[in-house]
């Protein structure tokens, strides 16, 4: 069939299938795009002619696009995506950071940027970046430090190899991440008589690994050997849909749960076994059952920093590992027994094997102690009361009380991850969704207008700081033009609070972190605070908007926003400081070796004392 490289991607991509558990799924459901002179005649073209089921969305940033279509990966547990164009140059670049946050999370995401000429006759055309070292080095060269597959398609023939890698990465549980194809605005023209089989219908399996027997012998050796162990839940469970199998486990043998981020909202709040959040994150539940384990079960987590308390959280000196993985490179993190398959698969075998040799842990009352003692110290942070306004925690509560069960909360950057693992009290299973393993600012809204796209019939609703939305909204615009209703919960505290905390905590003055004017009179930014009215944007945009100042009005808000039918914004202001704190966990941060102040010399000499404390890998 002959056709242009562009209209033999978009039928290839329109033919694409995934197989999970026996369930056939359509892996690409649209196109997102901001045409450009890179892709508006190439893949615009093909689009615009039709003959395909690809839905085509608006994005209105890059960025913001390709975050949405990161957010509707993730909440379709990485089995349908949404891939995203951009002309070249700034339209590219401006998807890098995008690409960053999909390949840390590991979510598929598929980037088609446009290019420079292939022919380079026109050359230097608008908007290209000239390397005298290299002619051939675009902007899209940029890409490679931040995905998983790169490749540049400079002759219409070689879109065959290109698609074919790029769907065997997007489809891999160890494997995913952003996948750049870089697409020549000439060559996007070009046609070639592509062969019927490479346009027909393909379906892509993703299997369960299995574990093999030494691997299980290891295990359940290494659990019988302990007496304190500890499952940590993360994000490898939401993708194999292993919450209830996880939960099975830990009940069977008498295990308590800890919760990444990424694996928060598995397991209900309530189970009396669930002890919330782990690691700087976390709270004090997960955090003292961390301390005193004899073996960690990590299960489908990264074990990055902030659920390790930087390799400090795990202070019982005969402490070991155990990590249940897809990912090789995951699965042998800390120096752990690795079992490398999927999570649900290898808990099962694990259970069943386990199951033989009548185990049972030797954690009694303290868990329930401590369960009990954490339910307390939520409930006290859900209704704090401060003379001078309302406080995060306190509205963060109400929210949480007043939406209904199976509404979607959404987070990524700032202090509110931190109260959200701490607090936030979950029911169903992907009903927390949270980006942290890039903590990506601006990733909220994005996320937001995504996750509606993927669950249409359900309530959205965006955790945001006001240094968060002020980087990254447009997308909010996108959801009026969709029909999609999101609810952004817009906590204005006046600044960065989360690194002010950090900036404080580790010795110095608060600076650079308030959102305050500048100065006549010292010539610093240490003015009055910059008063903004966010609720008057969101009325530009269309949204219907709410100015909270009081738990009174955020509780009429709420109850009248689930009436419209439009995005809603809550302007909620909030305390300045008014966060929730960390509940002993220590993470490491580059503190000044040397300093005038007493406070910063202070500071260092406690990260040294610390660093005696953790794991070195």
């Amino acid at each position: 069939m002959k056709l242009t490289m562009s209209q033999a991607l978009v039928k290839f991509l329109d033919n694409q299938y995934v197989s999970f558990d026996g369930i056939e799924t359509k892996f690409v459901d649209g196109i997102f795009g901001i045409f450009g002179h890179g892709c508006v005649v190439g893949i615009g073209q093909a689009l615009e002619q039709g003959g395909h089921n690809l839905k085509f969305y608006q994005g209105h940033n890059e960025q913001g696009m390709a975050h949405a279509a990161i957010a509707f990966a993730k909440q379709k547990n990485r089995r349908q995506i949404i891939a995203c164009t951009s002309s070249i140059g700034p339209g590219a670049l401006n998807m890098v950071t995008a690409a960053g946050t999909a390949t840390a999370n590991r979510i598929p995401l598929l980037l088609l940027p446009g290019d420079t000429f292939a022919c380079r006759q026109p050359d230097p055309v608008l908007q290209q970046i000239e390397q005298p070292t290299s002619y051939s080095t675009t902007a899209n060269d940029a890409f490679k430090a931040v995905c998983r597959y790169w490749d540049r398609v400079v002759r219409p023939e070689q879109l065959m190899t290109a698609c074919l890698n790029a769907m065997r990465v997007l489809t891999d549980p160890a494997e995913t991440g952003a996948v750049c194809l870089a697409m020549p605005q000439d060559v996007e023209g070009e046609a070639f008589d592509y062969p019927d089989y490479f346009l027909k219908k393909r379906v892509w399996y993703i299997d369960r690994r299995s574990p093999v027997n030494r691997e299980i012998d290891a295990a359940v050796k290494l659990i019988m050997q302990s007496e304190k162990p500890l499952l940590i839940v993360g994000g490898g469970v939401t993708y194999s849909e292993a919450w209830s199998t996880a939960q099975f486990f830990a009940e069977k043998f008498n295990i308590p749960i800890a919760e990444t981020q990424a694996g928060k909202g598995n397991i209900r709040w309530d189970v009396p076994l669930n002890l919330g959040g782990i690691g700087v994150t976390g709270g004090p539940a997960a955090n003292a059952a961390a301390k005193e384990a004899d073996l960690i079960i990590a299960v489908g987590t990264r074990l990055t920093d902030f659920t390790t308390a930087s390799k400090w959280g795990f202070q019982n000196p005969d402490v070991k590992m155990l990590s249940i993985n897809v990912c090789s490179f995951d699965a042998f993190k800390m120096d752990a027994v690795s079992v490398i398959a999927d999570a649900k698969s290898a808990l099962l075998d694990i259970m069943g094997a386990l199951s033989e040799e009548n185990y049972y842990s030797d954690w009694g009352e303290e868990l329930d102690d401590i369960k009990s003692a954490y339910n307390a110290e939520i409930d006290r942070c859900y209704s704090v009361y401060l003379p001078d306004g309302l406080s995060q925690t306190r509205a963060l509560g109400e929210i949480n009380k007043a939406i209904a069960a199976d509404s979607i909360a959404i987070g990524s950057s700032g202090s509110l991850p931190g109260c959200m693992q701490r607090l936030w009290r979950s029911t169903y299973p992907k009903t927390y969704h949270m980006e942290y393993g890039f903590s990506c600012m601006g990733y909220e809204i994005c996320g937001a207008l995504g996750v509606k796209l993927a669950e249409p019939e359900k309530e959205v609703y965006a955790m945001v700081g006001d240094g968060s939305f002020l980087m990254l909204h447009s997308e909010l615009y996108t959801a009026v033009m969709e029909g999609a209703k999101i609810n952004v919960m817009l906590f204005d505290n006046s600044g960065w609070g989360c690194i002010e905390n950090l900036q404080n905590n580790q010795g110095t003055d608060t600076f650079g972190t308030r959102f305050l004017a500048r100065n006549p009179l010292s010539g610093m930014l240490d003015g009055p605070v910059v008063p903004i009215d966010f609720a008057t944007i969101a009325e530009g945009y269309g949204c219907k908007a709410y100015r909270v100042r009081t738990v009174e009005e955020l509780r009429e808000a709420l109850e009248d926003s689930k009436k419209q039918d439009v995005p809603t914004l809550f302007d909620i202001k909030v305390v300045h400081g008014s966060m929730s704190d960390g509940y002993d966990a220590w993470w490491r941060v580059g503190v000044a070796e040397v300093s005038t102040s007493e406070a910063v010399a202070e500071a260092y000499e406690n990260m040294k004392e610390n660093i005696e404390k953790a794991r070195l890998y």
